[in-house]
């Protein structure tokens, strides 16, 4: 009797592995496929894990010596993998199927969040656009790609905001974002076209750029309707320079605010050459515009760039306060106060962002800007 007991139990176990190693190399191949099905690529962080999982479930443990010092990407892509040596290729294909699985999964919710839109307004990949009582809400929704905006993205909110100005039942217009980053600014994606350095490639993508980016700045010039900006984390180029243009800003203690122009070969937009000056003194807007210096918020708040600081943790509760009492406020009231903030403004701002967009125009084709992003996508790649 035991020694049939004996026989079943090693039966079972004998048989274990090989069911498993089927099941995970049948998931493995599925997921492989997946992996294309991604509406965007993963950040590198998750693509070293992504390689590392691979060659493991491929190779098995680490084969040859170290990348040399000045092999960045081999290097890193080595060190990635080493640190799965023991694993079974079994357990990397297993691994490698749940991470893209993952991957798929946040994705998907994703998509379906940035579904939700207003009728009337076209479903956008990365953005939201609801409405909440009296309150008219954007909210950008890209976080795995730290809401860097897109070329839709940049025409939904244009539209969004007119649309808002068109709505008679909101009184508010509340900019946000999902995620840790309020938004990484312009992706440097979208010039993908121009790394081929064909100068009518790129004489093309500069004049489309100019005029999407046009529409998008005017969008925020003309908006009627009280502008609040909620920025719960880090904010770079377009995301700040447009804030010039806002009548309440709130910021999380963890935000920082980054205007890398000069080291990306390009120049101010969003009218910030007119607004940061006007907010905050010639000498400021400098430090801003001119050396790219990175501010917290704290030293936002001193420079007049936002309204109030608040603790992370408070953020949330805060924010909600705040855009609940504009909302509470006569709406034509609104409107006709803020046109007269607005009114001796409005026709520079106009000419500063279309002169703005001009200049960017030709440092995008020029080749300073040009070696810039090339050597931005190489390191995305990485």
């Amino acid at each position: 009797m035991l020694r049939n007991i004996t026989k079943q139990l090693s039966k079972t176990c004998i048989g274990a592995p090989t069911n498993y190693r089927f099941f995970s190399s049948e998931s493995f191949d599925v997921a492989q496929k997946n992996l294309k099905k991604l509406s965007e690529e993963p950040d590198n962080s998750v693509k070293l894990q992504l390689y590392a999982l691979f060659k493991q479930s491929t190779s098995g443990d680490v084969q040859g010596n170290r990348p040399g010092m000045m092999d960045f990407v081999g290097r890193a892509k080595y060190d990635a993998w080493k640190a799965l040596a023991g694993k079974t290729k079994e357990q990397a294909q297993d691994d490698y199927a749940k991470l893209v699985n993952s991957l798929l999964s946040e994705d998907q919710k994703v998509a379906q969040s940035s579904s939700a839109t207003l009728e009337g307004l076209k479903p956008v990949q990365g953005l939201e656009v609801t409405k909440e009582g009296k309150i008219f809400k954007i909210t950008l929704n890209r976080p795995q790609k730290f809401n860097a905006i897109t070329p839709d993205m940049y025409n939904g909110i244009k539209d969004a905001l007119i649309a808002s100005n068109a709505d008679k039942t909101t009184s508010v217009t509340v900019l946000s974002a999902n995620g840790a980053y309020f938004s990484a600014g312009n992706d440097l994606t979208n010039f993908k076209k121009a790394a081929s350095g064909d100068p009518k490639i790129i004489k093309e993508m500069a004049e489309d750029a100019k005029i999407l980016l046009k529409n998008f700045v005017d969008s925020f010039v003309t908006h009627e309707k009280p502008l609040i900006g909620l920025i719960q984390g880090p904010a770079v180029g377009i995301s700040v320079t447009v804030l010039g243009m806002f009548d309440y800003i709130l910021a999380s203690d963890k935000a920082t605010f980054h205007t890398p122009f000069a080291p990306l070969g390009q120049s101010p937009e969003g009218a910030s050459s007119y607004t940061f000056p006007l907010i905050m003194g010639p000498l400021r807007a400098s430090e801003l515009l001119l050396v790219c210096k990175k501010i917290t918020a704290a030293k936002a708040h001193e420079y007049g760039l936002v309204n109030e600081v608040v603790a992370d943790s408070e953020f949330s509760a805060t924010a909600a306060k705040i855009v609940e009492g504009f909302s509470t406020l006569p709406p034509e009231s609104l409107r006709v106060n803020k046109t007269l903030l607005r009114h001796l403004h409005r026709e520079n701002l106009l000419k500063t962002n279309e002169h703005e967009c001009e200049v960017l125009a030709q440092r995008w084709q020029s080749k300073e800007c040009h070696q810039a992003i090339a050597a931005f996508l190489t390191r995305s790649k990485k």
